[in-house]
């Protein structure tokens, strides 16, 4: 195989704009061979923009079923994306899966199961983990040299949507056709993100707000209290109806303070361990001697394109993942667990009850309402937040 011949499932916001960087020639290892809608308007948009060449399906299954492609980039609504990851391993497939993994870790558990019985490469678009800003504080978390992590703040309200947004499809922003909000819609990125560099909560109390700021049956503005295993707590708070919004970032650690906020990143070094510090001081008022340090990165920030550049590599040389789909079960563990907590109105422990979610998200899903003001429109994502190039 000299090239990995790329299936697109879905080709609305985010699939769109997949196929202008394989056709852009941004990712030399892959050639689009066939994409797939269940939308007749899309369907002719890709009649109308993409080569010949470029098979056009109905649907996800009759692609995979097709026999022209090597692997399939999953971008469909979130309820279809285990289904179908499976539905790719099943045919010999690589697969690689749109944020969210899914909508409930029960769902996605399955799909991880399916991933451990086949060969075939699995990874995740968790385009934010190319961020050499996010890399950095990884790689400071990481190290230990500044000890334990004692508080992590993340104020995330630059997500601003307006109600022509919710309105542009009969599945967004409802229970039974995306299956959550902002937590589930724009946050899946940032999600991942704390729980990759800072590890996973041990307990979460959230306040879901639904419809807090715009005409829809699911939230749109979250502030979640975390709890983690050694002690740490922090804050977590993001809405789609802030303007401007503010995109804040603090990890504070033993021997140290990480800031990142408006893609820079600031790090305040103190000389010595804040608990060390604190039980020798002398003096009740002193605070511990610090300094800033200047930090370097490779300032690479591939995005999107970084993580099909490397799924491609990894499928024909072996090369690294950017990030393992099995992991895609790590942020949704989180925003399930703030779903959970809100609609119990009490702190709920990680692992929760996968059933009980199950239960009440079924429950909100008998209810959900069909739109009748649906204006379909597939938008442009260009410079939106966090890629420069492209969100959904």
């Amino acid at each position: 195989m000299e090239k990995v011949r790329l299936g697109i499932i879905g080709i609305g916001n985010m699939g769109s704009g997949h196929c202008g960087s394989i056709l852009e020639g941004k990712v030399p290892d892959m050639e689009l061979a066939a994409v797939a809608d269940l939308r007749e308007s899309r369907r002719e948009w890709a009649r109308e923009n993409l080569p010949e060449s470029v098979r056009i399906f109905e649907d996800g299954d009759a692609l995979i079923a097709s026999g022209c492609c090597d692997a399939v980039l999953v971008a469909t609504p979130h309820y279809e994306h285990p289904r179908l990851v499976m539905e790719a391993f099943a045919h010999g497939l690589h697969a690689l899966c749109e944020k969210p993994a899914g909508v409930y870790t029960k769902q996605v558990r399955e799909m991880n199961e399916a991933a451990a019985k086949t060969d075939r490469v699995f990874a995740m678009m968790f385009n934010q983990r190319t961020n050499h800003v996010y890399r950095k504080m990884y790689e400071i978390v990481h190290s230990g040299e500044y000890g334990k992590i004692k508080r992590v703040n993340w104020i995330i309200t630059d997500w601003y949507r307006t109600q022509a947004y919710y309105n542009s499809g009969g599945w967004r922003a409802t229970w039974d056709g995306e299956g959550g909000g902002v937590l589930l819609n724009q946050c899946p990125h940032n999600l991942d993100l704390l729980q990759w560099i800072c590890g996973m909560p041990s307990r979460v109390q959230a306040f879901c707000h639904v419809g807090k700021w715009h005409d829809i049956e699911v939230e749109d503005d979250v502030t979640a209290y975390l709890e983690f295993p050694d002690g740490a707590t922090g804050v977590f708070v993001t809405t789609t109806g802030d303007a401007p919004g503010t995109n804040r970032f603090e990890v504070t650690l033993e021997r140290g303070k990480l800031v990142c906020e408006n893609d820079r990143l600031s790090f305040y070094e103190l000389e010595v361990s804040e608990r060390e510090y604190c039980y020798t001081a002398t003096e009740g008022f002193a605070k511990p001697a610090g300094h800033e340090v200047a930090l370097t990165t490779d300032g690479e920030n591939p995005q999107h394109v970084g993580v099909l550049r490397a799924f491609a590599a990894n499928i024909l040389r072996g090369e690294p993942l950017i990030a393992r789909g099995e992991e895609g079960i790590n942020g949704l563990t989180l925003s399930n667990a703030m779903h959970l907590s809100s609609w119990l109105g009490k702190p709920v422990d990680i692992p929760f009850d996968e059933d009980l979610f199950l239960e009440k998200l079924n429950e909100l899903r008998k209810t959900s309402r069909v739109k009748e003001n649906v204006q379909e429109v597939t938008f442009s994502t260009a410079g939106s937040y966090g890629t420069k190039e492209e969100t959904l």
